[in-house]
């Protein structure tokens, strides 16, 4: 498996680094590093600390920010913005932006495990403008075009 150097600071008291659950495991577990546990009502959306921040050793890698299944198939708590995008250079204090999708209010306690996080590289796009783009077979079909039946 591959592994990038990532520098990690701990911003907030009581918080412990963050590390892979197994072997084989993509991401690693965010917990809530709030002062005090938030309480999320039914459609309410809420921005929880982490109390990390961290500093990749290269410009060529993103940190993805992404759901907890269990989480969201549970309690119907899930990344607002479905993924969260952690450019390499960023080095304020990692937050996530959860919402209730459920009927219930949930209460997401002081460690418990909200969001994983994962590294993964970068691409740039050197854009090239054209009056005309080659031709494919799905053309210009869109959402929904290519599902067979």
């Amino acid at each position: 498996m591959n592994s990038i150097n990532v520098k990690i600071k701990l911003v907030r008291e009581g918080v412990t680094l963050p590390e892979y659950a197994t072997d084989g495991s993509a991401a690693i577990d965010l917990r809530c590093a709030a002062d005090t546990d938030v309480t999320i009502m039914p459609g309410e959306r809420k921005l929880i600390p982490t109390g990390i921040a961290i500093a990749p050793e290269t410009s060529g890698v993103v940190a993805i920010l992404a759901a907890r299944s269990g989480l969201s198939i549970k309690h119907g708590i899930t990344a607002t913005n479905g993924i969260g995008v952690i450019d390499s250079d960023y080095r304020g204090e990692i937050s996530v932006s959860l919402i209730n999708v459920s009927d219930s209010p949930y209460t997401v306690v002081r460690g418990e495990r909200m969001a994983q996080l994962m590294f993964m590289p970068v691409m740039h796009a050197n854009f090239i403008l054209a009056d005309e783009l080659d031709e494919t077979e799905r053309g210009t079909g869109g959402f929904g075009s290519t599902g067979k039946v």
